[in-house]
């Protein structure tokens, strides 16, 4: 899936010295932009993702190759190039790079740069424009700031974890992670926002500048109402399972086949719920009549409607609500996901060419549609150094110095 439009990003440049999810979900945003993005990676090994699996990417004959899946979510639209970046002539290069980039990203630890001379203000000296992302676990202060950081750990701390899950004492009862890496995609999206502004802002400056991102920032900020009702109250929000603490009725319920999603924001929705499945009179109860009297008496409308919602299959009940504006749905497995019609539809699914003997690799695309300046696929993501020997060239490196470097180690 390519295009010949032009794109948001063309002609800005990312060296991407970043590794796992974070920092590359940002860059591969910017890359589904339009900018050149390189991807920096550690000869022999790579990035960590490469190994994270199983699953693994499959050859022609179905058999799992040694390549994980993982990698291929955020590294897309990306040359991959490998220099050792301890080796003197390593460093030098990526200066080399960095004197001509756009954007750098990295997510090493606080400080982890500057001995090899590849911290922002090394190379900000070299190159005033430049804008220098840094994405770590608690950010470039603060008492924790030396600190490694992780997802799952950021999920814990920020208190995601205390507010997901069934609540104690119920079945399956406990805190529980989301399912996804969510504060590192969050982290990634909030870092290509913050890159993006900074393009904009040295429009009128030509100047750089530098971006302090820390996976437990973007993990508060991401609590949004959560955070708004503590910050309003002082009390602290716990775990309900699949219930909205705001919203009634709003939650999963089981039917005669399996589970229906009932998501009811307003009380005309919640009137003509009642209407369809033959009780008008609860949305004139006064227990019911307005939301938050439907969540004061949570209980009350749950004893009501649990027993009504199992008497028939959950695609009678879609069917049966989906044209008169009750928002409802199934609780779909991923595979179900996929199959949807509407996510068929919308072409979420693409496959990008390899171009390496491998099958085509399947992906998610990118959920922003302009229409002046698409999102482009012209890269599936690449094998480990795939580019190197092309992107040296483009900075004036003959094939003999191309392999002195290889001979030296340093590429």
């Amino acid at each position: 899936m390519t295009t010949s439009s032009p794109t948001a990003l063309a002609g800005i440049k990312v060296l991407d010295l970043s590794r796992v999810l974070a920092g590359p979900w940002c860059t591969q945003m910017l890359a589904d932009l339009g900018a050149d993005v390189v991807k920096v990676e550690r000869p022999v090994a790579g990035d960590d993702t490469r190994h994270w699996g199983p699953p693994f990417l499959r050859d022609e004959d179905g058999n799992d190759t040694r390549e994980a899946s993982y990698f291929t979510a955020c590294n897309r639209n990306k040359r991959s190039i490998t220099v050792d970046m301890a080796h003197p002539q390593g460093q030098a290069l990526l200066r080399r790079m960095a004197c001509e980039a756009d954007v750098v990203v990295e997510n090493f630890k606080v400080g982890g740069l500057q001995q090899y001379g590849l911290d922002y203000d090394s190379l900000k000296a070299l190159n005033p424009r430049l804008i220098y992302c840094s994405i770590t676990g608690f950010g470039q202060d603060g008492p924790y700031a030396e600190r490694a950081g992780y997802d799952l750990m950021v999920q814990a701390m920020c208190g995601l974890m205390s507010i997901t899950g069934h609540a104690d004492g119920t079945p399956g009862g406990g805190p529980l992670k989301a399912g996804v890496a969510v504060i590192d995609v969050f982290t990634g999206l909030y870092a290509s926002n913050a890159i993006l502004a900074a393009i904009n802002a040295r429009h009128a400056t030509g100047q750089g500048q530098y971006i302090d991102m820390a996976l437990l920032d973007v993990g508060m900020a991401v609590l949004a109402n959560q955070a708004a009702g503590f910050l309003a109250t002082g009390t602290a929000p716990g775990r309900a399972g699949n219930v909205h603490p705001s919203l009634a009725p709003y939650q999963d319920f089981a039917t005669q086949d399996g589970n229906v999603l009932l998501a009811i924001g307003n009380d005309g929705q919640f009137a003509r719920f009642c209407a369809a499945i033959g009780e008008p009179g609860w949305a004139q109860d006064a227990r019911f009549a307005t939301n938050t009297a439907r969540v004061h008496h949570r209980a009350a409308l749950l004893a009501l409607m649990e027993p009504v919602l199992r008497q028939r299959g959950t695609a009678d009940w879609i069917a049966l609500l989906e044209d008169k504006a009750v928002p409802c749905g199934p609780i779909n497995t991923v595979a179900q996901a996929f199959a949807d019609p509407q996510v068929q539809a919308r072409g979420v699914r693409i496959e990008l060419p390899r171009g390496d003997g491998l099958p085509a690799v399947a992906g998610v695309a990118n959920p922003m549609r302009l229409s002046a300046t698409p999102v482009v696929y012209h890269r599936a993501p690449p094998a480990l150094g795939q580019h190197t020997d092309e992107v040296l060239e483009q900075f004036g490196l003959d094939s003999a110095r191309i392999e002195a470097l290889r001979n030296a180690g340093a590429i």
